[in-house]
């Protein structure tokens, strides 16, 4: 039934087999603006995120090529979570004193990973920031939804994800670069202390929410946000070295 819908819109331009398109996928659209409101939910609306991602929808399901060998499902994911993130960054609703905050706690991070390699604690980051661990636990807090929303920047920033480089003939350095940051990212993932492991494994793969994983882990909510932080961190510090 699908193909047909395809093939009746592609090559027959019937604006009813669009629309019975859109409306097959909007349950996809309402999956993936759920998943950015649990990082967003203080910021913005879950009605504004579905919004921008039936834009991605629309333009994933005009620009998509039915013939080629790949599912609409994993083209439409990145159309829809970059035009969900786009819109949200115009925005600009982070204040420049999280971004700061932020910024300060990746650089520690950074430096003292070169020293501590995967014995670094929080209480190392907490010296070197010069702040309590009670402070540091606050700034934690204050910039977690932000580390989320700038590591998901990132990936979108620096992702060559088409239809036409699944191919590598038509562009071979998008494709290099796309799996160099799988690369990385798994690596980097794969070396993290355990706890950090576990809760990216469950908050990415699981898509469990912070209570879940403080359930299942045995931790309060916080200091899960507290892991994944620091965790993300060092993600975005990975893929610094390839950009």
């Amino acid at each position: 039934m699908t193909d047909q819908l395809w093939i009746q819109y592609k090559e027959h331009n019937s604006k009813e087999a669009k629309d019975a398109l859109i409306v097959q996928y909007v349950a996809l659209v309402k999956i993936i603006a759920g998943r950015l409101y649990s990082s967003y939910n203080a910021h913005v609306e879950f009605d504004d995120l579905l919004g921008y991602g039936i834009i991605g929808l629309i333009d994933a399901v005009e620009k998509f090529d039915h013939k080629k060998q790949i599912k609409f499902e994993t083209y439409a994911n990145i159309r829809i979570r970059g035009a969900i993130i786009d819109q949200i960054r115009h925005m600009d609703w982070i204040p420049r004193s999280t971004r700061q905050k932020y910024k300060r706690v990746e650089e520690a991070i950074a430096k003292l990973q070169k020293q501590y390699g995967s014995e670094l604690t929080d209480e190392h980051i907490a010296a070197e920031l010069e702040v309590s661990m009670e402070e540091y636990s606050k700034m934690i807090g204050e910039v977690t939804t932000y580390s989320i929303v700038s590591l998901e920047e990132k990936l979108e920033d620096n992702s060559n994800f088409d239809v036409p480089s699944e191919s590598i003939e038509f562009q071979p350095e998008a494709q290099y670069a796309d799996r160099e940051v799988k690369r990385i990212l798994a690596e980097t993932i794969e070396h993290l202390p355990e706890k950090e492991k576990k809760v990216m494994q469950l908050y990415y793969y699981s898509e469990l929410t912070y209570k879940e994983i403080a359930f299942i882990l045995e931790i309060s909510e916080s200091r899960v946000s507290q892991i994944h932080t620091n965790a993300i961190a060092k993600l975005k510090i990975a893929l610094n070295d390839l950009y």
